[in-house]
């Protein structure tokens, strides 16, 4: 309105509105002397002070404080008596900041994000069960991994007709003794299945000196290397669509599993074999890459058009989760 009067006397209120794209009803109303507002009537329909307060009071009485302004309207009428309306209720509920859920509902516990990392093997291992279909339909066979998530290498493995905590139990105290793992040394990573929050798995992992972890519910993101380690068990060109019995899937895993620790080369690895980095020998194997590469640079320089070559090396540091900083980015230590 400013500018509008800064050159309404030169050109006029009719083209200086125009030229500013201003209507003139919202100039000459801005114009006028703010006049204080007249009160809103109160409707004689309305329900008096006394009403209104009756209403509140049976809102927030035992039978009714937790249910919704619909099922005490409902309720009411039952009982023979009638108050007011259901949007009343929510208006009276409003005036005095009520206006939000009511219902007695369940309070889910919240669980915090898991953040893990290692740096080296045998520091953070994940597992998990997935299921193996049998002969018949509806049969399945449960198949138990313990993988290591810095070397993907897989430590421990267990086929059974069904799902147990106990059978978990031996799993991981057999795994972590072929290991030597230390008290303190190493933590254990799992969903929050039956078996993984069972109170036998804790006391085992308590007494090996074991910390364990557990994903949140229903976000398969927090439990990253196991899932990755079944898509490759399932998408294997030897992997059969049902197995005829609980040996023929046992034979399966002693063959698959030796092939993809000792010569599966993992992408996540710099295509290196997770028996090489588990046992610390991809050291060596790379320096062995690295002279191929030179000597194939000296051959033909003129076809490495950016630098000399040099191979992929294994990360460093592998997160379940990497912690996110101030600005949103991921901190992964590779």
């Amino acid at each position: 309105m400013g500018a509008v009067d800064g050159v309404r006397p030169k050109i006029g209120v009719k083209r200086a509105c125009a030229a500013l794209g201003l209507p003139r009803a919202s100039y000459y109303r801005r114009r006028r002397p703010s006049a204080v507002p007249k009160p809103r009537p109160t409707p004689r329909r309305a329900l008096t002070g006394v009403e209104r307060q009756e209403v509140l009071e049976v809102l927030h009485s035992p039978p009714f404080v937790d249910r919704a302004p619909a099922q005490v309207y409902a309720a009411l009428l039952d009982e023979g008596r009638y108050l007011c309306s259901v949007r009343t209720m929510y208006r009276i509920l409003g005036e005095h900041g009520e206006s939000r859920e009511r219902r007695d509902q369940c309070r889910r516990p919240s669980y915090a994000r898991p953040e893990l990392l290692a740096t080296a093997p045998n520091q953070v291992w994940s597992w998990d069960i997935t299921k193996l279909r049998g002969p018949r339909k509806w049969t399945y066979f449960y198949l138990y991994v313990l993988i290591d998530i810095f070397s993907r290498y897989v430590v421990g493995w267990m086929l059974a007709q069904r799902e147990s905590a106990a059978l978990a139990k031996d799993l991981i105290e057999e795994s972590a003794r072929k290991q030597q793992i230390q008290p303190g040394q190493l933590i254990v990573h799992a969903d929050r299945g039956p078996p993984m929050i069972a109170k036998s798995t804790a006391l085992l992992l308590s007494d090996l000196g074991i910390r364990e972890s557990h994903g949140r519910p229903h976000v398969s993101d927090d439990n990253p290397f196991s899932e990755a380690q079944f898509k490759t068990l399932k998408y294997h060109p030897t992997f059969p669509d049902r197995f005829g019995s609980i040996e023929d899937a046992r034979a399966f895993c002693r063959s698959f599993f030796p092939w993809y620790n000792t010569e599966h080369y993992h992408s996540g690895l710099g295509l290196l074999t997770p028996h090489a980095v588990h046992h610390q020998q991809h050291g060596l194997l790379l320096e062995g890459r690295q002279r191929v590469l030179d000597v194939a640079y000296a051959r033909h320089p003129e076809r490495f058009v950016r630098r000399p070559p040099t191979p992929q090396t294994a990360p460093t540091a592998v997160w379940i989760n990497p912690p996110v900083t101030s600005r949103g980015d991921m901190t992964i230590g590779v």
